[in-house]
């Protein structure tokens, strides 16, 4: 007969299980709190860095008579060690507010409120959040028998200064660009917009890189909506690192099987303020000069900052003068290889006669010739970015002059072909914007294939399926070619053409909240209606010259 076990070993089994988990979470919570032992917070952070040498320990006395003892922690590089010294070590050692009657808690609350003549000092007892705010360039500071750490914001090292945009370059207008750095981007755009409606949201992103993140906007003029979605898309991104504002963009954009960028990126701080004001959210990215700025619409891929900074005539003109150009640049190569394979009654008959004998000796069709040329002049803008700055643009320039030269005398290409594929890569850099650009020069190859198999009519069949295809785009659920489509008759005005300043009196329907209006009545200006000085002037002339 099989015996049951007894209950009193049971019982020992479930205090043993007992006894584990509470051995675990005792230890579970020892690693996690700090220590009141200053030999092993620091054992513990030499242990947890990998005994860095960038991870500097100074131990100081507190006072001159305490007797107690601190220990300073703070990473090389990474803070500002004239801070650190003057006004945390020096303070420490020299202040007389302490004695051998003073006890280590007592300690800490001195330092942070009397002592340290520094702001931004924060108390902290868990080292996950206190290796974090060590590793962002503060500085830790630990006394003997508490087991309390302090933060002081010390954050500095060298960083890039503030320079002129290299990808947004404009004659009228700021020069500055943004840097590496967060807090300055922020404090950039923080002068343009003096308000206190410009509120900002921070966070950490990437279980290892712990990138500092923060989304900008106007509260009152950014659509709630759309504010919240950006938030919640960012909350839900679990990845181990974030190094560039382009690791954001693909993971919170609505789609992803599409060559058009949905949200737009600039290093501006003039193209940041001026989007918020029209209900934009931009997003920082700490180790990034590029801003993200969601909703993106199609039509602004095509405005430049001094738009806003010229007269409207010009700056309409210039702006419907890149729409143009972007056109070409897309279906450029394409049009000539369809006319001159399909459609060659297009073509006036003299200058039909003269791309014939340029063909004449050339063993490819056009497609294969444009092939050549497009992969040809891709393979030289790769190569004069990939090539140190002093020789790279000269590489570019020479390499295309020697083999479009050579190709042509070679008989793999003719004339025509190589002005054609000339103004096309001419045109793509006209665009405002690189990632439209860079749109534009991988759809042009689909462009050439459906030419060499359907002539005209398959650039407007390929035409008609790109228009389709950025009509079903969203940008935060904000149609992508709004206002055109859906059409808004008041926000046409600053599309393909921009009306006078004195005509823009709202803000765009589908991304501003309560606040829509941006200007107030009447400011038009007006010329004098008084002609009374100019008649008086005349007058007076005439009176001399009868004199």
């Amino acid at each position: 007969m099989k015996k049951r076990p007894s209950i009193k070993k049971r019982r020992t089994k479930n205090d043993v299980n007992s006894g584990i988990s509470s051995v675990d979470q005792s230890n579970h919570e020892s690693v996690e709190c700090i220590s009141s032992s200053l030999s092993m917070n620091i054992e513990s952070i030499k242990k947890r860095t990998g005994h860095s040498p960038d991870i500097k320990f100074r131990k100081v006395d507190i006072g001159k008579n305490s007797g107690m003892k601190s220990v300073i922690v703070y990473v090389q590089g990474l803070v500002d060690e004239i801070t650190v010294t003057d006004f945390i070590i020096e303070s420490i050692m020299n202040s007389p507010r302490f004695s051998s009657e003073i006890m280590p808690q007592e300690a800490i609350g001195i330092i942070s409120e009397e002592v340290v003549s520094m702001g931004g000092i924060t108390t902290e007892e868990k080292w996950d959040s206190l290796y974090l705010s060590l590793l962002s360039g503060d500085t830790v500071i630990f006394v003997e028998g508490s087991n309390v750490a302090l933060i002081a914001s010390t954050q500095g090292g060298e960083t890039r200064s503030i320079q002129e945009s290299t990808t947004n370059t404009v004659v009228r207008g700021p020069k500055e660009g943004f840097t590496e750095s967060i807090t300055t981007n922020i404090a950039m755009v923080r002068r343009i917009i003096n308000n206190p409606d410009l509120w900002v949201e921070s966070m950490k992103i990437g279980s290892v890189t712990n990138t500092d993140v923060s989304i900008m906007y106007i509260n009152g003029i950014a659509e709630k909506k759309i504010v919240g979605e950006i938030r919640s898309r960012l909350k839900k991104i679990n990845i181990d690192s974030v190094l560039e504002s382009g690791y954001i963009e693909q993971l919170i954009e609505d789609g992803t099987m599409t060559p058009f960028p949905t949200l737009h990126n600039t290093e501006r701080p003039d193209v940041v303020a001026g989007t918020l004001l029209e209900g934009s959210i931009a997003i920082f990215v700490d180790g990034t000069p590029f801003v993200l700025l969601g909703p993106a619409l199609f039509i602004q891929f095509f405005q430049s900052p001094e738009d806003y900074y010229n007269r409207f005539f010009i700056a309409s003109a210039t702006r419907f003068l890149r729409i143009f150009v972007f056109i070409i640049s897309l279906i450029g190569p394409a049009l000539y290889v369809a006319v001159t394979t399909f459609d060659q009654s297009m073509i006036p008959t003299q200058l039909l006669i003269m791309i014939a004998a340029q063909r004449e000796s050339v063993p490819f069709p056009a497609i294969v010739e444009a092939l050549i040329m497009e992969v040809m002049f891709e393979i030289l803008r790769e190569a004069g970015l990939r090539m140190p700055k002093a020789i790279g643009s000269t590489i570019s320039i020479v390499g295309a002059l020697v083999i479009g030269q050579a190709a042509v005398q070679a008989g793999i290409v003719s004339p025509a072909m190589v002005i054609i594929v000339s103004i096309t890569a001419i045109a793509s850099f006209a665009t405002p914007s690189y990632s439209m650009a860079i749109s534009a020069r991988l759809l042009r190859f689909v462009f050439m294939i459906s030419a060499a198999t359907f002539g005209t009519y398959g650039i407007i069949m390929v035409f008609i399926l790109v228009l389709v295809h950025l009509c079903s785009l969203r940008s935060f659920g904000v149609p992508y070619m709004s206002p055109l489509a859906p059409l808004i008759p008041s926000e046409v005005g600053d599309t393909v053409v921009r009306r006078p300043l004195s005509g823009r009196k709202a803000r765009p329907k589908l991304t501003t909240a309560d606040n829509k209006i941006r200007e107030g009545e009447h400011q038009k200006p007006q010329a004098a209606k008084d002609t009374g000085m100019v008649n008086a002037f005349y007058q007076k002339r005439g009176k001399r010259g009868s004199k």
